[in-house]
């Protein structure tokens, strides 16, 4: 892994329905973020220094990871997942204004008797897309479950122009009509994640596949060139053409074949 990429963490948080699949939760990012401005993503972003030295009180080797996916859910949602014991959503709300402000996650959750349960999160894939971009990312997904009750999303001004639960066919269906914009991840792991029927199928599959770092690379198919991943990491679809790529994330976001 090369020594310029940014770690980073995602969450895809999930919350079972009584008549469909789970939902998860989306967020759309302002059209002027630098890096997939306008796209619909899941929860997450680059590990912080604070992030690190939190992590220094725990085993789990991907600790900054873990705390940098719930530190950055809460911020951008305000939905507190990973931490414990189980919150209202006026005290979420107070918490997540508090990280904006700048307040540093560990001693805020210590001020009120909260801590990180890092084990709600299990890991899911890891991604580093390896093209010539202003920023390269090794990023970490993980999937947990939603805290109980009915969380109404509050999006972080400035970053999110909107937070929402929706089924990964759903969101799917939203890129395919141009209704919605994706980077090529979000689209891959939105199809694995259509696959399941339930969060414990979602876990189950998890831990079925080994957690390797995906690198898309380009190469011809029937005369055409596509983005492929490798196979047996659990996604159902492993190429798209290029052409396509290109449409759902911005002209210039790959090079060319």
């Amino acid at each position: 892994m090369s020594n310029d990429a940014i770690p980073a963490a995602t969450l895809v948080v999930m919350r079972e329905r009584h008549d469909g699949p789970p939902e998860l939760l989306m967020v759309e990012r302002t059209k002027r973020m630098a890096f997939a401005g306008g796209a619909m993503v899941f929860p997450g972003g680059r590990i912080d220094a604070q992030d690190r030295a939190l992590a220094e009180g725990f085993a789990d080797a991907d600790a900054d990871f873990r705390i940098a996916a719930i530190r950055e859910t809460l911020e951008e949602s305000g939905i507190p997942v990973g931490i414990a014991p189980d919150i209202d959503p006026d005290l979420a709300a107070k918490l997540q204004a508090r990280l904006h402000d700048g307040a540093n996650l560990g001693e805020l959750l210590a001020s009120h008797g909260l801590s990180l349960d890092l084990e709600a999160l299990a890991p899911f894939a890891r991604w580093k897309p390896a093209f010539h971009q202003a920023r390269i990312f090794d990023t970490i997904f993980f999937i947990a479950e939603a805290p109980g009750g009915e969380w109404r999303p509050r999006p972080q001004a400035g970053e999110c122009e909107a937070v929402e639960w929706l089924g990964a066919a759903e969101v799917l269906a939203r890129v395919a009509r141009g209704e919605a914009s994706a980077i090529f991840p979000t689209v891959r792991n939105l199809e694995r994640l259509a696959c399941f029927d339930s969060i414990g199928a979602a876990r189950a599959d998890a831990a079925a596949h080994p957690i390797e770092t995906i690198t898309p690379w380009i190469a011809d198919h029937g005369g055409e060139p596509h983005l492929f991943i490798p196979e047996g990491l659990g996604y159902p679809v492993t190429r798209e053409p290029l052409a396509s790529v290109r449409r759902g994330v911005g002209e210039g976001s790959f090079p060319a074949a």
